[in-house]
């Protein structure tokens, strides 16, 4: 059976919560009353879809989910708008590449659009959790497990589809906070013909180890590098962009790794890439999908041609850069004066959030899923 949205059933808790205060959210700790779950069987398909009372599963300690981490996630968010409705920002783009996820370690995949209505139908029920205010959101976390029993590896017949979402402030209480980055050679996070492009929990759990090497040593990240060249990949769990500037011809390059298997395929980095095509001048940029090295950094910093850096995610949107440790030496990134990020950091940054609170209108980008009026 194909997943479908109007057979879904609600089951709502008795005493709604009452919203917590803005200064209370910290990231991914605090949940809305309800959840949405969805099983699936190889026989059947999937089966009704259940909104009810946020709570624990009960799963057998054989669930492959345990043992070969048949798993993946999502995350996305939703923002309260400047006209008090509550509007999804890219969920196609997280739909599509949870299904390539799912595809990738064989569990089933799913109606995109119909996974759409269904998070709406959950926002719906928690839409006066959603957090007011600049910075405030509504994180959600679709994720798909395979539940199959026994200890034998192959393919799973059963699985459970579910969302769950969390009101969440800014991921930097004080707004930006520039970090600094150890660019890693010793530790690889995704490597051709793997699964680095996908978003599988699978491939988080490794990269802590080497955060807490680096942390260690004065960094909160690593840049991740990759091969003989040493081409620059990713940083922490977030796509990353530098920009250059020609000292020759005075144009700028914004550049970021390309899709090659390796990169995941972040949302936000799309948006980056989109918005900036459209709003820098031709004439006095240059926008870059292509391999880049820690050694043209280190050079190009050396001669003054490095401009700024950041990384881009779901979480933060935009993380500023100020520092690289690389050969016993740390490559400083520019800064605006005063402030704890660059100027297209900024920019990129106010872009974006004008069109997920609301403020632009950008071709489909938004979804209206609940209105508060």
């Amino acid at each position: 059976m194909s997943l479908d949205a109007s057979k879904v059933k609600v089951t709502r808790v008795e005493t709604p919560s009452k919203p917590r205060p803005n200064d209370e959210l910290v990231f991914g700790q605090t949940f809305t009353d309800h959840m949405l779950t969805i099983e699936w069987t190889a026989d059947k398909g999937w089966d009704v879809p259940e909104i009810k009372p946020y709570g624990n599963f009960s799963l057998d300690p054989s669930s492959c989910v345990f043992h070969y981490a048949f798993e993946l996630f999502e995350g996305l968010k939703a923002y309260r708008t400047a006209d008090n409705k509550i509007s999804m920002f890219r969920a196609d783009k997280n739909m599509a590449r949870m299904n390539k996820s799912a595809a990738r370690i064989c569990l089933p995949n799913f109606e995109q659009d119909e996974l759409i209505k269904l998070i709406g139908k959950l926002i719906e029920q928690d839409k006066h959790l959603v957090p007011e205010g600049q910075g405030y959101s509504l994180y959600i976390r679709p994720t798909m497990i395979g539940t199959t029993n026994g200890l034998g590896v192959g393919t799973p017949d059963r699985a459970l589809l579910y969302v769950i979402t969390s009101p969440v402030g800014p991921y930097y209480k004080t707004g930006f906070k520039a970090v600094r980055l150890e660019a890693t050679d010793y530790a690889t996070r995704a490597w051709p013909g793997g699964v680095g492009d996908k978003k599988l929990g699978a491939n988080y759990a490794p990269c802590i180890l080497p955060q807490l090497q680096a942390a260690k040593r004065g960094y909160q990240q690593n840049l991740w590098l990759f091969g003989p060249e040493k081409n620059i990949t990713e940083v922490g769990t977030m796509n990353v962009f530098f920009v250059f500037k020609d000292s020759k011809t005075g144009k700028k390059e914004l550049v970021t790794a390309p899709l090659d298997g390796t990169i995941l395929e972040g949302v936000t980095r799309d948006s980056v890439l989109e918005l900036a095509r459209e709003n820098l001048s031709s004439d006095e940029w240059i926008v870059s999908e292509r391999y880049y090295t820690i050694g043209e950094v280190e050079e190009r910093a050396a001669k003054g041609e490095l401009v700024e850096a950041f990384g881009s995610g779901t979480a933060a949107v935009v993380s500023p850069i100020k520092e690289i440790g690389w050969n016993g030496n740390d490559i400083t990134v520019p800064l605006l004066p005063g402030e704890q990020c660059g100027a297209l950091t900024k920019q990129v940054a106010e872009w974006i959030a004008d069109i997920q609170y609301g403020r632009k209108e950008h071709k489909d980008w938004t979804r209206i899923v609940a209105d508060l009026n």
